[in-house]
C-alpha cells in the first residue's frame, strides 16, 4: 500500500523510550489510516513494547538500530561516530526520502547537528531554527527561535520571520500572522544592537506582517501570532513559560482542595477548567520543527508523552501536506 506519509521515530530518545514513543506511534496510526511510521532503535525491545498494543500492523514498521546517542556526549563528535544511532539512522531516512519527516525526544545537540549535516539546509537558508507553538489566551504563538541560534544575526532573524509566517499561514490556518520581534519596550529606538538592526529589516519586508516589538508579559496574551528572537532569549522564554504554567496548575488544584467549601466549589466548575488547562498544554501542539532543512525534523521534550509524539506525528503529516518546505523555497 502507498502511504500518503512516512514518519520516522527515533524510538529510543528521551526519558520514557521505548515505551511512550511506541504508544504514541501507536496512536497516531490508529488517528490515521493513511500514514506509515518507522519506530527507529532497539529492535527487540520496540518489538517487546508493540505487542502491548492492538494496532495495523502494516502501518508500523521497526527499522533495527545498533546505537543510542546519549544527552550528554558532545553532538558533533556523535553524529560523526555513532552511524548506526537511532537519529543518524532515522534522518538519513529523510535524506534519502525513505521518510517525509523524523521526530525525535533525544539529544538536542545531536539533533541540530544531525539536521544541519545530514539532512542539510534549503539553499538560500542561513540558520535554521527551533519553532514551538506556545499556548496563549487566543490560540497558539510560534516562537522561533527557542533553541538552535543563540548568537543570531539580524539576517537570521529575518529569515525566521517569514518562515515562521510561513508556517503559520499554512499550518496552523492564521491568515496574515501578525510578526513580532522580541524587546523591552514598545518603542522601536528601544533594545540591544541585534534588536535594533533587525527592527527595520522586518519593517521593510513587504512578505510579512510586522506588527513591531512585543513585550514578554504580552506573550501570553496572543499579541503576535509569530514571536521572533534569537535563541537564548527564546529558550529563556520557553523554560519559564513551561515552568510558570505548571506551577499556576498545581496552585490551583492545592487551593481547591484546601476546605471543604472549596472541594464543592471545584466540582461546579471542573468540566470548564479541565478544557481551559488544556489548552495551556504544550503537549497538544506537539513539537518543534527545524525550519529550512530539505526534509522535516521535529525535535520533542525530553519528558514526552504518548500524547506529545502522537500530536507531533500529525503535525509532520500537516507539514507535508501543505508543502511547507517548497513554500518557504518560494519566499527565499
Amino acid at each position: 500500500m502507498q502511504y500518503d506519509s512516512r514518519i520516522a521515530v527515533d524510538a529510543m530518545g528521551g526519558d520514557y523510550a521505548p515505551q511512550e514513543l511506541v504508544k504514541g506511534a501507536v496512536d497516531a496510526v490508529k488517528a490515521r489510516g493513511d500514514i506509515q511510521v518507522f519506530l527507529v532503535g532497539y529492535e527487540d525491545a520496540i518489538r517487546e513494547e508493540l505487542k502491548k498494543y492492538a494496532h495495523p500492523a502494516e502501518q508500523i514498521v521497526v527499522v533495527p538500530a545498533q546505537e543510542v546517542i546519549e544527552t550528554a556526549e558532545p553532538p558533533v563528535m556523535a553524529i560523526r561516530k555513532k552511524k548506526q544511532s537511532s537519529i543518524v539512522i532515522g534522518m538519513n531516512m529523510v535524506k534519502q526520502k525513505e521518510a517525509d519527516a523524523f521526530v525525535s525526544a533525544g539529544s538536542s545537540g545531536a539533533i541540530l547537528v544531525g539536521g544541519q549535516v545530514i539532512v542539510g539546509r534549503i539553499k538560500g537558508i542561513e540558520r535554521p531554527p527551533l519553532a514551538p507553538l506556545i499556548p496563549t489566551e487566543r490560540g497558539v504563538s510560534l516562537l522561533v527561535d527557542c533553541g538552535a541560534n543563540v548568537d543570531a544575526r539580524p539576517s537570521h532573524l529575518l529569515q525566521f520571520a517569514r518562515m515562521g509566517s510561513v508556517y503559520m499561514e499554512h499550518v496552523v490556518g492564521i491568515l496574515n500572522p501578525k510578526v513580532a520581534i522580541v524587546n523591552i519596550g514598545a518603542e522601536e529606538e528601544k533594545g540591544n544592537a541585534l534588536v535594533k538592526e533587525t527592527f527595520p529589516l522586518l519593517k521593510a519586508c513587504e512578505d510579512i506582517h510586522f506588527v513591531g516589538s512585543i513585550e514578554a508579559r504580552e506573550i501570553p496574551h496572543g499579541a503576535a501570532d509569530v514571536i521572533v528572537c534569537e535563541a537564548f532569549t527564546g529558550n529563556v522564554i520557553l523554560k519559564l513559560y513551561e515552568g510558570l504554567s505548571g506551577t499556576l496548575i498545581d496552585v490551583i488544584k492545592k487551593g481547591m482542595l484546601s476546605s471543604l467549601r472549596s472541594k464543592v466549589g471545584a466540582l461546579l466548575v471542573k468540566p470548564a477548567l479541565k478544557q481551559t488547562l488544556k489548552s495551556f498544554d504544550a503537549s497538544v501542539y506537539g513539537g518543534a520543527p527545524l525550519l529550512g532543512l530539505n526534509g522535516l525534523v521535529v525535535k520533542t521534550h525530553g519528558s514526552s508523552t504518548a500524547v506529545e509524539v502522537k500530536n507531533a506525528i500529525l503535525q509532520c503529516v500537516t507539514f507535508k501536506e501543505q508543502e511547507i518546505n517548497e513554500k518557504i523555497k518560494i519566499i527565499l
